[in-house]
């Protein structure tokens, strides 16, 4: 049993945070039902049936039911259109995907938020030397950074009055840095003033980990578009595969025709019988992003009055996504903490977590990842860079029944081997 494997203080500490966090889980539970609202009117307006979860194989002609979700994928976004395929097969790759499509020889991209995550920069061409990267294909790159985890406002607006910019993309979440997630009130706020100076430029928003957290999406408050991957918040847990890209019609029609060809667009792709789960999963997904923000917040509490470091977001911070990091201060606490994450898992629970390279990243990792669909972040997960200071990135938990127990038993672990 799990629980006795359970350290008995750590449990004690666990009941006093069932009742400290009563409030904050109501809040929690509040924005989920708004949010089921919204997928739930969609599937009604859309008039979901049964016949749209058919297999269509071979080139995927009229498929209704892919119309229908992405049609639902659009109105929960708040978007005028959505292209939703198992196709993408990461959100890395609908990053690129979409990059690919509406960005060509001497345009020029900006992130408004600093150095991307590690594996955007050799798609960037930030590092390495692929043909396929932005900058080998003459795409020129520049970046602002952040300052105390705001936009560099007065920089960005100066540098988009030049006119001579074609995409500003926003990293909504914090990736590996050490700086914030970004609200939807921060990232409306910006693309208000980017507005009054610049009407053309494309506002693109990586939407990663952030859907379904608050009760809207960047498209609500004026991004051109987003992408996301479907084994993230909009799977729910049940999609096996897949991502998505959002936004207005004529951007959408671009990128769909990067994905397939010119000419076809949105209009092949079998579903590989994978209709149902992406219907099931957006369906689900406001509950699912409900218990990973529980266990994110259970994990906060813990971590903080155990004395772990830096612990972000706290637990009674606004979230805005569903990551949670900390300062566990050695390699051993964080290699601890990861087993223990894997030795609770539901798959591969057997396996030992061991720091390991990992491709597009330059350091060794460290990953507990027993999820039943491989690379799910939306399931309990966590990982990290084995450096200093040593700072774990949590994600997910499908029920926040069985996220306490993979945190309890991490804690456990680390207290045990000390």
């Amino acid at each position: 049993m799990i629980f006795d494997r359970i350290d008995k203080n750590i449990l004690d500490l666990a009941k006093k945070a069932d009742v400290e966090l009563k409030d904050i889980y109501q809040n929690i539970d509040n924005i989920a039902f708004i949010n089921s609202n919204r997928v739930l009117t969609a599937f009604i307006e859309n008039k979901v049936s049964y016949s749209d979860f058919e297999d269509i194989n071979g080139y995927g002609y009229t498929d209704f039911g892919r119309d229908k979700l992405e049609k639902i994928f659009s109105s929960v976004l708040g978007s005028e259109d959505a292209l939703v395929r198992p196709q993408i097969m990461s959100g890395t790759n609908a990053l690129y995907l979409t990059f690919s499509a509406l960005l060509k020889h001497s345009d020029t991209l900006i992130s408004l938020t600093g150095t991307p995550y590690d594996s955007l920069q050799e798609m960037i061409g930030l590092v390495g030397n692929s043909t396929q990267s932005l900058k080998s294909n003459g795409v020129k790159y520049e970046q602002i950074d952040l300052v105390n985890n705001e936009f560099d406002t007065n920089k960005i607006i100066e540098r988009l009055k030049r006119n001579d910019v074609k995409l500003v993309e926003i990293q909504r979440s914090r990736g590996y840095s050490s700086r914030k997630s970004l609200t939807i009130k921060q990232i409306e706020e910006l693309i208000k003033e980017i507005r009054k100076v610049n009407k053309d430029v494309i506002i693109m928003v990586d939407n990663c980990y952030g859907e379904l957290v608050e009760t809207k999406e960047p498209c609500h408050v004026g991004a051109d578009i987003v992408v996301g991957s479907l084994m993230k918040n909009l799977g729910g847990g049940v999609a096996s595969t897949g991502g998505y890209v959002a936004g207005r019609k004529e951007l959408i029609h671009q990128v769909a025709e990067r994905l397939t060809s010119p000419g076809i667009g949105k209009d092949l792709g079998a579903n590989f019988n994978l209709n149902n789960s992406f219907f099931k999963g957006i369906f689900l997904a406001p509950n699912a992003v409900k218990n990973a923000l529980k266990t994110a917040i259970f994990s906060s509490y813990m971590l903080e009055k155990l004395g772990f470091k830096n612990v972000s977001p706290r637990y009674n911070e606004y979230r805005t996504d569903i990551i949670q990091t900390v300062e566990l201060g050695s390699k051993e606490n964080l290699v601890n903490f990861t087993q223990g994450i894997q030795e609770s898992s539901p798959i591969d629970s057997f396996v030992t977590v061991l720091p390991a390279p990992m491709p597009g990243y330059p350091f060794d990792e460290v990953m507990a990842a027993g999820s039943f669909t491989q690379g799910s972040t939306i399931e309990l997960s966590a990982d990290a860079p084995v450096v200093e200071p040593y700072v774990l990135y949590m994600q997910g938990g499908l029920t926040i029944e069985y996220g306490k127990l993979g945190i309890l038993l991490a804690l456990s672990k680390i207290k045990k081997e000390a």
